[in-house]
């Protein structure tokens, strides 16, 4: 097993061992464990009671953090015609049709969002393949599949986030940068806590949300009051 290092150790140090913190506590903390030299990623990590394997029991969809993420996205719209000129004026960083689809084919992928009008699924369904395991393909769930191209784009740059249960029925997502303010992480979190409770499926039995974590891209887990 690769040993901890000093930094990290110091770290699990500032954690009572056994206690869980309020949202404000955690954010504080995990702040507190931020100390590489980057500006280190704050990400939740949520175990919910579901069992993903049944489509009604699967937790899927997205929401904007009202402080964002602390990343600017690189949004790529498919699309024609006059959406073109308004991709563009809403911020897209590329836009296009046929040309972006065969240069994905050739495996270009510098962008982190892929948006498209519904009259370019047709086209865009080619690359199912190559962007659907990069959770890149375009989904009307998620509101990147739409007629209102500068909605999606101004969604997507003022931090819009996806969540989706892992095979285990977890969810992670970030919810900011350590250099945010505590208060900025805390409503955030209360975003995001808030939109899973609310996507609670029907078929799930017993307790929903087992466990909340917080941690920094180099740091350890905080553990949350559940809500």
């Amino acid at each position: 097993m690769a040993k901890k290092g000093k930094k990290y150790r110091a770290s699990v140090e500032l954690l009572e061992e056994g206690k869980f913190y309020t949202v404000e506590e955690a954010v504080d903390l995990v702040k507190k464990t931020a100390t590489a030299k980057f500006d280190e990623t704050i990400e939740m990590h949520v175990r919910l009671g579901v069992d993903p394997k049944y489509n009604d029991q699967q937790v899927r969809g997205a929401v904007v953090l009202p402080n964002g993420t602390g990343k600017s996205k690189r949004v790529l719209v498919f699309t024609k015609g006059d959406k073109v000129k308004e991709a563009e004026a809403a911020g897209a960083d590329y836009v296009g049709a046929e040309e972006l689809v065969e240069k994905i084919k050739g495996g270009w992928f510098e962008f982190d969002v892929a948006v498209a009008t519904p009259d370019m699924m047709g086209l865009v369904g080619r690359l199912g393949k190559l962007l659907g395991p990069r959770g890149l393909m375009p989904n009307p769930k998620l509101g990147t599949v739409t007629p209102d191209v500068a909605k999606a784009i101004g969604e997507q740059k003022a931090g819009k986030v996806e969540y989706r249960t892992d095979k285990a029925g977890n969810v992670h997502c970030p919810i900011g940068k350590a250099s945010f303010e505590g208060n900025k992480l805390a409503e955030n979190y209360q975003t995001l806590i808030d939109t899973l409770i609310k996507a609670k499926p029907a078929a799930a039995k017993g307790q929903y949300v087992r466990s909340v974590t917080l941690s920094a891209t180099m740091g350890p887990g905080v553990p949350v009051v559940l809500p």
